[in-house]
């Protein structure tokens, strides 16, 4: 039965790579006319000279590390075609292969990451991670970019007013006006951090905006499983973080471009 499930698995993200549905030119929901889509993984020459950097190269898991490890998991993640694929393991949280977390800390960034969620998937992206001591269980603290299909995962409909939605600051403030996620296609999640001020985007979408530490954000995190832990989401800088939840979920065209005080806003 594993094989067959093995083979079957390897068959669909065969058919999804044939279809383009794995292809960048289907990366924040749209498609991109042939010859018009930049290589995958890859900066054009403008990019590069603007300061941004690959977190993931489309062949290696270099920059990486699981959390609280100086090594990468043992299981539960692969790199395959050009994408960094978090397995399927029965939906627990950081309870197989673990989360994995950038080498480098970050404080002021603009990063995006085009993921494609498979059918009743939960994952994250989250920022300003910090491994702190006692190890508490579940997947390591941080301000969460939440992924997850919202027609199908139960998490959906938990939390306050849709504030465990996909694109939502998981647990405190919901996403807003964005567009579908629907599975089965790339999506383009977009985190600007410039001092205190973050925004959550989706699909070149602006789905929230909040300042860390301010009274908004305080007030959610007082109704929040965040409320007891000092300091949650306002450390200057921490690590980027991609969450394994026991379900499949693809990534690629990881980037980041760090930027310095007084940036008004990324290009």
């Amino acid at each position: 039965m594993n094989i067959l499930r093995s083979i079957l698995s390897g068959a669909l993200l065969s058919c999804l790579l044939l279809l383009g549905l794995a292809d960048d030119s289907q990366a924040r929901g749209r498609a991109v006319a042939p010859g018009q889509a930049p290589a995958a993984n890859a900066l054009t020459a403008a990019e590069v000279k603007a300061g941004w950097k690959l977190l993931f190269d489309g062949r290696t898991m270099n920059g990486w590390r699981g959390a609280y490890m100086k090594t990468l998991p043992a299981r539960g993640w692969e790199v395959r075609d050009g994408m960094l694929i978090v397995e399927e393991s029965g939906g627990g949280e950081a309870a197989f292969g673990g989360d994995i977390v950038t080498i480098d800390e970050y404080s002021g960034f603009d990063l995006r990451v085009d993921f494609m969620l498979t059918e009743g998937a939960n994952s994250g992206i989250k920022y300003f991670v910090i491994e702190a001591e006692p190890r508490t269980p579940g997947s390591a603290k941080g301000l969460e970019y939440q992924l997850l299909d919202d027609a199908r995962h139960p998490d959906a409909k938990l939390g306050i007013q849709g504030n465990r939605t996909c694109a939502s600051l998981y647990d405190l403030l919901p996403a807003v006006n964005k567009p579908p996620v629907p599975p089965g296609i790339w999506h383009r999640a977009r985190i600007l951090v410039l001092g205190r001020h973050a925004e959550h985007w989706l699909d070149g979408v602006k789905v929230l905006e909040y300042e860390r530490g301010g009274p908004e954000f305080l007030a959610h995190k007082a109704e929040s499983k965040f409320k007891d832990i000092p300091g949650f989401g306002e450390y200057p800088s921490g690590h980027i973080l991609l969450q394994d939840h026991g379900n499949r979920v693809f990534f690629r065209n990881i980037k980041i471009r760090v930027l310095q005080p007084g940036t008004k806003e990324a290009p």
